[in-house]
């Protein structure tokens, strides 16, 4: 059986986002109604070496494949992110695809967060703040047009001239009017939904910077030790998960002191309608994701059903 080699460009070529939104709001209330598998997200940092990164095993209920994806996370001046997500027949291990990571995980990410907003934040939200100028940033906020009609975007970042270019090309390429802000503060004032893919090693988001009835959205962006949400701000919200164990353990709650007792549902719940979502329109709402696998499997199967009848394709025989 030949493998499918998929480069970053066969991955651009085969997502589309707004199939992937919906195929990812199916995934998380099937993963509610019946997890096949728990997820396994292992980390090793040897000293100067890159960080090492696996992630498995991908598993839903009704995808007739499974995943591993294996990355690496280098930081200081040579900042970047590289892997592959290998794509397996569940049955027999049939190797069925090796692809580019990066695009696949960043597309699927904001899609997360965008099936986030779309559940949690008011249905009347329009104006956002992106605390982050990074290259996460803009695929979070062309994902967040997919269910929200925007009106303005304040855009924060530590380094100022990432926020100023940030916004000028944001405005270019969306016709949208994004500012830059120079404080959070600036940023969350008037903000319906908060976007945080920023680093950070101190709490910045604190009890009474939001107005009633915002929502936001914590992504874990390449800096899984960040943190953003204080405890204080996470005890007077609601706090929704992807993963009720994982975030306990190693997300939001885990970084501040807090336990699983912050934790109100999973976002797969509420899709299922096993626990409520947002009951108030001044409630604060807050979503944590640390990325599992079966979301990983989602937009691999999507890349794989897209392009696996396409001659063109790179494919190698790894038992010839």
């Amino acid at each position: 059986m030949s493998t499918l080699l998929l480069s970053r460009t066969d991955v651009l070529r085969s997502m589309d986002a707004l199939s992937l939104l919906e195929d990812m709001r199916d995934a998380f209330r099937v993963d509610a109604e019946r997890r096949l598998a728990e997820p396994q997200l292992l980390r090793s940092s040897p000293p100067g070496q890159a960080t090492l990164e696996v992630s498995f095993p991908g598993t839903l209920s009704g995808v007739a494949a499974s995943t591993v994806k294996v990355l690496t996370r280098a930081s200081g001046p040579t900042a970047s992110r590289q892997g592959v997500v290998h794509l397996y027949e569940p049955e027999t291990g049939a190797l069925l695809a090796i692809m580019d990571a990066g695009h696949l995980t960043a597309l699927r990410t904001g899609v997360v967060g965008a099936l986030a907003a779309d559940v949690l934040a008011r249905p009347d939200s329009s104006r956002v703040a992106l605390l982050g100028a990074g290259p996460a940033a803009s695929m979070q906020l062309k994902s967040l047009r997919l269910v929200r009609s925007l009106q303005h975007v304040r855009v924060y970042d530590e380094q100022v001239a990432r926020s100023v270019d940030f916004a000028a090309r944001m405005y270019q390429a969306l016709n949208l009017p994004v500012r830059p802000a120079m404080s959070v503060e600036e940023a969350v004032e008037d903000a319906d939904i908060v976007v945080i893919v920023m680093h950070a090693r101190e709490p910045f988001l604190l009890p009474g910077m939001l107005r009633g009835g915002t929502h936001v959205t914590l992504l874990d962006v390449d800096a899984p030790e960040s943190v953003a949400l204080s405890a204080g701000l996470l005890r007077q919200s609601t706090f929704f998960c992807d993963h009720r164990e994982l975030n306990a353990r190693e997300g939001a709650p885990a970084r501040v002191g807090l336990g699983a007792d912050v934790i109100h549902a999973e976002l797969g719940e509420v899709l299922a309608g096993q626990k409520p979502g947002r009951v108030d329109a001044n409630q604060v709402t807050l979503f944590g994701s640390v990325g599992l696998p079966f979301q990983d499997l989602v937009a691999a199967w999507h890349v794989y059903q897209g392009v696996r009848g396409d001659d063109s394709v790179r494919r190698m025989d790894f038992g010839a």
